[in-house]
């Protein structure tokens, strides 16, 4: 395994790159790859550079080969002491693509050359300095058959057989990119708040031209949205996306050439849901918006990673609230982060933001770095203020452009415009864990008081936690549903601080964290006639629907510990009905049920060993009591929210149908399926076909829908991702796993193919009662694919193995049944490093709970 790295021992390189030159004469299995690399000395030490998988054929000095004497070669690193000041560096090496199955540097898909370089992918195309912080203009030649020859930056020499790419803006290595292969464009262009004209092209495979509009309106709609709310615009003569079949993640922001996962690019009615529809415009956006936040100014190291994701992500965040409704997307954004980064906090896996120390900085790619990043960001906006924030942005861009930056440079940006002293703010970047934080109230003779203690639970190798700076945002509603209080926003410094309210004529109920101003969890006494109040008048549309939330998840709570159940959600769900249609997409958010998995968390976090099969028992006996109490209204909406014109992936429509979906789960535990049936065979649009075969799975009615589905889709790789993703997520517990089994020895389960490896295993651990079976074969299940995939592909098997980060909250049978089945893979040799860092960090964690 790797040695530990440690941000602590980050030393500057010594040299600086004046330019970068290379050559790829492109072959499947023997490609070759020339390059020049021009140095000049900023610092005494040797010349040091990455490289895995190469097979050098020649290495110089300004012409002069290099005496291998001189040569140290060892941990993929090449050390050549005693060089002048300045000098060019040159290498020739062969790769071979077609063997490249990590998917990792250069490799092919589907007979396409494309490349992946972040985070140290670029090592195994050539050697080279492989890091953030060493950055320089590139000059690419390409050689190559193939039709279509892309890099990154502005095309200068297009013939036969032949492209040179150069790209003017200094960037580290972890941006290159190239893409060589029978491509068709989709094109347009923009024209930029200057005057520059720049030309837009979505590279697809021929046949998917018809898929790839949306994707091009995205791509349009962010760029102008950041010349309009950043002031940023974009800099080069050209903008490429290309659609890639075999990704390992969803895409990636190269300078001018981004590489797309194609299920983030194509997209139709008849075959994307109003999901992927909202992840294409996001994850465009997010790339894009990369060219600033990531590429202009990037990481000096990846330990500053969350520097440009968590940035980036709240900027894409903003853009998806501006593009659609605001208090969705924030509703959405928060149950993403409870769903998996609170997750990721509470377990073995846990670590700061910015962590001080990795084994493989692939497994780093998290929800804290990512969602929690974007967290962190928000709460100093809302700290800041609006203006403050625009000010530190608009400072950032200026005093760093073309720099490789840290966490200080970043905080230190904001003191600078705003004059505030950020140091404790800090912590939110350098210590892990979700802060608990305890309201308390003393109510007397009109006065208010809230008493907050906050308190952050040990992590793995830090077990003190100082107080953060917490922005609570609050309100206070008073008895009759009028607002007494508009949101107030008390900034937390000490480890327990009260607040103050006089001259209140009763006394309020308090509308607690809204907006989520802070990512932490709440416990405070409120009773369910509070908390229905709160869901009918609060004016905060997240904290209306956190009130309905915690009034589901408390009842959910109670019957899985085998408490009697009330009524009270029920009823407060009859006044989300009789408004639905002021506001479909938040009444379909108010009527899904906490997760599974949530109650589980909630469970654990009071310090009760979750029952996976009381709790589906508990979710399914309340949704059946929902259904049947409101069965008139759920017809009434389901027939109201029915199409009125062409489909259009628009907000209005995607919140019409989400209400309508919602209604169609609850009617189909009444009607057994017929209209779930009758909605599959005419629904022109996969949102609805998909979601009424969800309905058809989960009644064990499937058989002939699924026929019917594969039939029509066989041929279209990614919407039969989905077909193969619903099963096991959506069959009965005691069915789910056998399901799983089938699938995966079907001719089709190409397991080499991210997409549709994560689809059917994703659908299957989503499954929260079926993963943990008593018996420990959804465990078994997941760790025979593991054990198969890793020697293929170890990014994706690492990442797959954080199902099993929450396993010390359940049972000690089934701690031991996933013990052992982490053992066996613990155990097998040459296992990957990527794989071996995870799995070793969560036997950890199963053995400091017993």
């Amino acid at each position: 395994m790797t040695a530990t790295q440690y941000l602590a021992d980050w030393r500057p390189y010594p040299f600086e790159i004046d330019e970068t030159r290379l050559e790829f004469h492109l072959h499947p299995t023997a490609t070759r790859v020339l390059s020049q690399i021009d140095f000049r000395r900023t610092a005494p030490g040797d010349l040091v550079l990455d490289g895995a998988g190469l097979r050098t054929l020649s290495l110089s000095v300004d012409g002069q080969p290099i005496d291998p004497a001189l040569i140290h070669e060892a941990d993929e690193r090449l050390t050549i002491p005693d060089l002048p000041d300045r000098f060019t560096f040159s290498a020739e090496v062969e790769i071979d693509p077609q063997a490249n199955t990590a998917l990792e540097g250069l490799y092919l898909s589907g007979g396409m050359f494309c490349t992946q370089c972040e985070a140290q992918g670029f090592r195994h195309i050539t050697w080279y300095p492989d890091r953030p912080d060493v950055m320089a203009p590139f000059r690419v030649t390409i050689h190559s058959d193939q039709p279509v020859l892309l890099s990154n930056g502005n095309p200068v020499e297009q013939a036969p057989g032949r492209a040179v790419w150069v790209d003017p803006w200094k960037k580290p290595a972890y941006l290159f990119a190239l893409v060589a292969g029978d491509l068709r464009a989709v094109s347009d262009h923009f024209t930029t708040m200057s005057g520059r004209d720049v030309a837009l092209n979505v590279w697809v495979r021929p046949g998917d031209e018809g898929r790839a509009g949306y994707a091009m309106e995205s791509l349009i709609r962010s760029m102008r949205w950041d010349e309009t709310a950043y002031g940023r615009e974009y800099d080069l003569d050209v903008f490429n996306i290309v659609a890639v079949d075999d990704f390992n993640m969803g895409a990636m922001e190269n300078k001018g050439l981004n590489i797309f996962n194609s299920k983030l690019v194509l997209a139709t009615a008849e075959t994307a849901t109003d999901g992927d529809y909202e992840r294409i415009e996001g994850v465009i956006g997010h790339e894009y918006f990369h060219n600033w936040t990531g590429n202009r100014i990037t990481c000096r190291d990846w330990f500053q990673l969350c520097l440009k994701e968590g940035l980036t992500v709240f900027r894409d965040q903003q853009f998806t609230s501006d593009m659609r409704s605001a208090a969705v997307k924030r509703i959405h954004d928060v149950q993403t982060l409870r769903a998996r980064q609170f997750r990721e906090d509470s377990g073995p896996l846990s670590h700061p933001p910015r962590p001080d120390h990795y084994q493989e900085i692939n497994n780093f790619y998290t929800a804290t770095v990512y969602e929690k990043g974007a967290e962190v960001i928000g709460m100093l906006k809302r700290l800041v203020g609006d203006d403050g924030y625009a000010k530190a942005l608009d400072l950032y861009f200026t005093r760093h452009d073309g720099q490789a930056c840290t966490i200080e440079d970043w905080i230190a940006v904001f003191q600078d415009a705003t004059g505030r002293d950020l140091t404790q703010f800090k912590r939110w970047y350098t210590d892990a864990g979700t802060p608990r934080l305890t309201m308390t109230e003393d109510w007397q003779d009109g006065t208010l008081v809230l008493n907050f203690r906050q308190d952050i639970a040990p992590t793995p190798g830090q077990s003190e936690k100082p107080p953060r700076v917490i922005p609570i945002a609050i309100g206070l509603i008073g008895p009759n549903g009028d607002e007494v209080l508009p949101t107030t926003v008390l900034e937390m410094t000490e480890a327990q601080q009260s607040f103050r309210f006089d001259g209140l004529g009763a006394r309020p109920v308090v509308s607690l964290l809204r907006g989520f101003s802070a990512p932490v969890t709440v416990t405070r006494e409120i009773t369910a006639n509070e908390q229905a109040l709160l869901l009918a008048h609060d004016s905060d549309a997240y904290a209306r629907w956190q009130a309905g939330h915690d009034l589901a998840l408390d009842e959910l709570t109670r019957r899985a510990t085998g408490a009697a159940g009330s009524r009270a959600l029920v009823q407060a769900l009859g006044g989300v009905l009789d408004d639905a249609e002021r506001d479909p997409a938040f009444a379909a958010l108010c009527l899904a049920l906490p997760g599974e998995e949530e109650i589980a968390t909630t469970l654990a976090a009071r310090g009760t060993p979750p029952d996976p099969d009381a709790i589906h028992a508990a979710r399914h006996a309340l949704l059946s009591e929902i259904a049947e109490a409101h069965q008139t209204a759920f017809a009434r909406l389901y027939e109201a929210m029915a199409p009125q014109g062409p489909y259009r992936p628009d907000a209005e429509g995607a919140a019409r149908r989400s209400l309508r979906l919602a209604c169609l789960a609850n009617l189909s535990r009444r009607d057994g399926g017929a209209r779930a049936e009758a909605l599959f065979a005419s629904a022109g649009n996969m949102t609805e076909r998909q979601g009424a075969l969800e309905q058809l799975i989960a009644l064990g009615r499937d058989a002939q829908a699924l026929a019917d589905f594969e039939a029509e889709f066989r041929d279209n790789r990614l919407v039969m991702d989905k077909w193969f993703m619903v099963q096991p997520l959506r069959a009965a517990p005691d069915q789910a796993v056998a399901r799983a089994r089938a699938l995966a020895q079907r001719p089709d389960f190409d397991w080499k193919n991210p997409n549709r490896f994560r689809s059917l295993i994703s659908g299957l651990t989503a499954n929260h009662a079926a993963f943990h079976a008593a018996d420990g074969s959804g465990y078994d299940f997941l760790a025979d694919w593991l054990i198969r995939l890793d020697p293929v592909n170890p990014q994706t098997t690492a990442r797959m193995c954080s199902a099993f980060e929450t396993i010390s909250r359940y049972d000690a049978t089934r701690q031991a049944r996933a013990k052992a089945v982490l053992a066996r893979i613990a155990a097998l040799p040459g296992l990957s490093r990527n794989t071996a860092e995870m799995v070793t960090r969560i036997l950890a964690g199963l053995n400091r709970a017993e």
